[in-house]
């Protein structure tokens, strides 16, 4: 068995440079509690997306455990549109009710996952029966999910909180078991 510890990124101060929002003060205690969290867990290797949010959030783990963060450009957020949305909830709505459909500049629910998906699989094929810890973003972490079973959708993504941990069990390329750790 293969354990993935997606660990959706804690609460960020807005900005609009996707790839340096920092975390808040808040997204700061927060991680501090997820570290906590973990310590009790098995860590073999960390990995996370690039965004400085999901770094951050990840930190501590890697350091309890002396381990090395794995950046992946595919583990990034999906992108929703070039330019910023006017309904942010009824643009990722329009995505999820049509998963081809992508806004200008922006990714479908298909495209992003298919990138997403393929660095997991990939992961889980190079750490077999390892415990792996995956810094994400909350609509990209349910988008791989969704991959291995629908039920993982739009209303499992708003209810997501930030951070949130879920501790997933895989047997081969089989999602067997989802256990929420927040």
């Amino acid at each position: 068995m293969t354990i993935v510890y997606f660990i959706r990124h804690a609460h960020s101060t807005y900005s609009p440079d996707e790839l340096n929002r920092p975390l808040s003060e808040q997204g700061w205690q927060d991680t501090k509690r997820v570290t906590e969290l973990m310590k009790s867990e098995e860590v073999d290797i960390v990995f996370s997306s690039p965004y400085k949010r999901a770094i951050q959030t990840v930190e501590g783990i890697a350091t309890h455990f002396n381990k090395k963060i794995f950046l992946h450009d595919n583990l990034k957020e999906r992108i929703l549109s070039a330019v910023p949305v006017e309904n942010f909830n009824d643009a990722i709505l329009k995505v999820w009710e049509n998963p081809n459909f992508s806004f200008e500049g922006g990714e479908s629910n298909v495209t992003a996952q298919k990138r997403a998906v393929q660095v997991l699989q990939q992961i889980l094929s190079d750490h077999k029966d390892e415990n792996i810890v995956i810094g994400t973003h909350g609509n990209i972490f349910v988008l791989m999910m969704n991959y291995y079973d629908t039920k993982y959708n739009i209303a499992f993504w708003q209810q997501l909180k930030m951070p949130d941990i879920y501790k997933c069990t895989f047997e081969e390329n089989q999602l067997v078991q989802v256990e929420r750790l927040w």
